[in-house]
């Protein structure tokens, strides 16, 4: 139905456009546990954002008093993931406003570096004017985990009605979920943990491709000789034509493969945007290059 509204889109009412406006009429008329806020008791403020849209929650003692989630503009699908996090952050002062000017909360988001947005001397214009809207309000920031960012996360993410699309970057070592992939629904009809590890679509980093570019990699040839030899086997080793070191796939030095790794290591659906520390020891038990906790930093 948004997408129905949009600028120079043609409008078409389709049955999936009657399915969603029948929801919607559901979900208006279905009593959500919410409660009424009281001046004075603090509010605190819950914001996440995805490629799919943004999502806020705002709680007052344990208790939640609204939900909020959109859509990404054609503009924003362009931002950073700074940018996107505070125009989350914007988007729920502004719509929560009525609540929020004149009180005291706290702004929870999983993307510790908004806080340096407050310290930074020099900001472009469209953080200049974000800045002065954070002003008129008086809050403090604080970082949230993303994995413990549940609500917020899930509503900046829209379900889709087919399964989600999981990027996943895999070596032979996880066979078991490219054989889940490969199910068909009658397989797992009967067992629910199945099903859902085979409603994943995986997206699979070919280990061919992985090959090639090792072999392209002027580090190649001294390694092949340190896996060769007997004295290094610990550290060096040749699996399905790829080179590893201790145990590790060794991604060589391609920025576009490893911009790749690094992305859905981070924007994954499963992932939640971990901080750098997080992200750096789930991807060392699987890759390895040179300076690899320099680069996720």
């Amino acid at each position: 139905m948004t997408k129905s509204t949009q600028k120079d889109v043609k409008f078409q009412w389709s049955e999936e456009c009657d399915a969603s406006f029948a929801q919607l009429k559901n979900l208006w008329t279905i009593a959500l546990m919410l409660i009424l806020p009281e001046a004075g008791k603090g509010f605190m403020e819950y914001t996440n954002a995805s490629r799919m849209g943004l999502g806020c929650v705002l709680m007052q003692e344990k208790s939640t008093v609204a939900y909020a989630s959109r859509q990404l503009k054609t503009h924003e699908k362009n931002y950073s993931t700074h940018d996107l996090e505070l125009a989350t952050v914007v988007f729920a002062l502004k719509i929560r406003r009525h609540y929020l000017y004149g009180e005291k909360f706290t702004l929870y988001t999983d993307y510790n570096s908004l806080k340096y947005l407050f310290t930074e001397r020099e900001l472009n214009m469209r953080h200049h004017r974000w800045l002065e809207f954070f002003l008129k309000t008086d809050f403090s920031l604080e970082y949230h985990p993303g994995k413990t960012n549940v609500v917020a996360d899930a509503l900046s993410r829209i379900p889709t009605k087919d399964a989600e699309t999981i990027r996943c970057h895999m070596t032979h070592e996880y066979g078991l979920l490219e054989a889940a992939a490969r199910l068909s629904q009658s397989d797992i009809a009967n067992d629910t943990e199945v099903l859902i590890c085979a409603q994943v679509r995986l997206q699979t980093v070919s280990t061919q491709r992985v090959s090639e570019d090792q072999k392209a990699d002027i580090l190649y040839s001294r390694l092949s000789e340190l896996a060769q030899s007997s004295e290094c086997t610990d550290r060096t080793e040749t699996t399905n034509q790829c080179l590893r070191f201790r145990g590790r796939l060794w991604i060589p030095a391609v920025a576009e493969l490893r911009d790749k790794i690094l992305q859905d290591s981070h924007c994954s659906r499963f992932t939640v945007h971990p901080g750098r520390t997080k992200m750096y020891h789930d991807m060392k038990r699987y890759f390895w290059w040179p300076r690899m906790k320099t680069d996720i930093s």
